[in-house]
């Protein structure tokens, strides 16, 4: 059965417009406290980021669980994964997170956990959309939920990354540390200038309205002259809600998380420790893949999206995946992707190694890759449209080897992502711009003939 509300990671949106609104996140709360409560009284832990829209929703959610007669308790601004691990340390029967990750401050969402830290089940989040067809009542005043604040939930988030690192020291490194102005700001500079980095903080003053502005994992420009001008050995880019990142090396060149998963799981298989294989999506560069062959780790691809890349590694029971984007996920150590602890690993592969960033990132030789989007008047099924079928088995056939392509309908908009990538820039942009206007012209066909019909 579709879902109206949640998508693939929660529920998301513009503040103020259905459904990011005080009333409807009410509600939600009161449902999703009823599903929980099915089982006798439950605890719902609930964390936030930064953004000013946060106290609201936070005040609104309280409200619906307690009216559900669950108990709620409160973090304040913590981390996604944070969120994740608390609510398993604290035996939580969910975990709550209000935040929209890397979007502006005028967004914002609620994201659940299980018990057990990972995504939820979908019979449980269409089990809260049934719920929520139902008229809201409230239990006997006896019966109301509690609410309580947790008072050292940073310094345990804390302790848990630095348990992650394997005892390293990072005494004698130099880091730039960018926080979005997001939920990291008072837990990720304590983890490494705790573990001996030399920390020099950037976007770590948040105000409400300043989450990702032009900062984070999103916008790594500022960062890398930082690190440049400051000399420091590498830098270090969260996003607002903690559980991507991004990294620069010694020179002010971006590291992304295609490059991040590989010296990861290099590092792993040198310490012996790496179990099956590594998931990738179908945008993870071609070059890792090459890399992961060229050392013979297997390597398959997720759809796009964190909660498919969950997906594969539970159900392949492999320990390693993530996204060009920086959403890594190292499920040996913990159960959601968390950009802190996939920076510690990374930190790890440096010291123990002996090299820079630097080099370790050219165990991976990133393809040329160029993106186009073909935009429709309205979404349309491509699959079995023959003329575009014959446009990429043709493109197909002129790369050989040497590279791929992907077509894929974007999930929030009427658009077509072309993607080519392949080892001569020149060859694969012109190859890009062909199969563009290809897939153009006979999806502008294709309406044509849905019109008349």
């Amino acid at each position: 059965m579709a879902k109206r509300y949640f998508g693939t990671d929660g529920i998301r949106g513009r503040v103020g417009q259905f459904p990011v609104t005080p009333d409807f996140v009410l509600k939600l709360g009161w449902a999703a406290g009823k599903v929980f409560a099915r089982e006798g009284h439950s605890k719902i832990l609930i964390g936030k980021d930064t953004r000013i829209s946060g106290y609201m929703f936070e005040s609104a959610l309280e409200a619906g669980l307690s009216a559900a007669g669950v108990d709620v308790l409160l973090t304040g601004p913590m981390p996604t994964p944070a969120i994740a691990y608390l609510t398993r340390t604290f035996r939580a029967d969910a975990g709550i997170v209000i935040s929209a990750s890397h979007n502006p401050y005028f967004d914002n969402g609620i994201k659940f956990f299980s018990a057990q830290g990972t995504k939820l089940p979908d019979e449980i989040e269409q089990a809260i959309e049934a719920q929520m067809d139902i008229a809201m009542t409230t239990v006997d005043s006896a019966e109301l939920g509690k609410a309580k604040r947790i008072d050292d939930a940073a310094g345990r988030y804390i302790e848990f990354c630095k348990a992650t690192s394997g005892g390293i020291s990072l005494k004698g490194i130099k880091v730039v540390l960018d926080c979005a102005n997001g939920a990291t700001y008072h837990v990720a500079p304590a983890v490494f200038a705790e573990l001996g980095a030399e920390i020099i903080e950037s976007a770590s003053s948040p105000d409400g309205l300043n989450i990702n502005e032009d900062c984070g994992a999103t916008a790594t420009q500022k960062l890398q002259t930082l690190v440049t001008a400051e000399k420091a050995d590498l830098g270090i880019a969260l996003d607002g809600d903690g559980d991507r990142v991004i990294m620069v090396d010694h020179l002010g060149e971006e590291v992304d998380g295609d490059e991040l998963l590989y010296i990861i799981a290099a590092q792993m298989q040198r310490e012996g420790n790496f179990q099956g294989g590594v998931v990738g999506t179908l945008m993870s560069n071609f070059g890792l893949e090459q890399a992961f062959d060229r050392d013979s780790i297997p390597f398959i691809r997720a759809n796009v999206g964190d909660r498919y890349v969950m997906e594969q590694l539970h159900k392949n029971n492999w320990l390693l995946g993530g996204e060009s984007s920086g959403h890594i996920v190292c499920r040996h150590l913990t159960t959601t992707g968390d950009g802190t602890v996939a920076a510690l690993q990374v930190l790890k592969a440096m010291v123990e190694s002996g090299k820079s960033l630097k080099e370790l990132r050219t165990g991976m030789s990133k393809m040329p890759q160029t993106m186009i989007n073909v935009r429709m008047e309205k979404k349309v099924d491509i699959s079995g449209v023959e003329e575009i079928d014959h446009a990429v088995a043709s493109t197909e056939e002129q790369l050989g080897s040497r590279g791929r392509v992907l077509l894929r309908p974007s999930g929030t908009e009427p658009v077509v992502r072309v993607m080519i990538e392949g080892e001569d820039e020149s060859e694969v942009e012109a190859l890009c711009k062909e199969l563009a206007v290809d897939v153009e012209k006979a999806l502008n066909s294709l309406e044509t003939s849905v019109q008349a019909s």
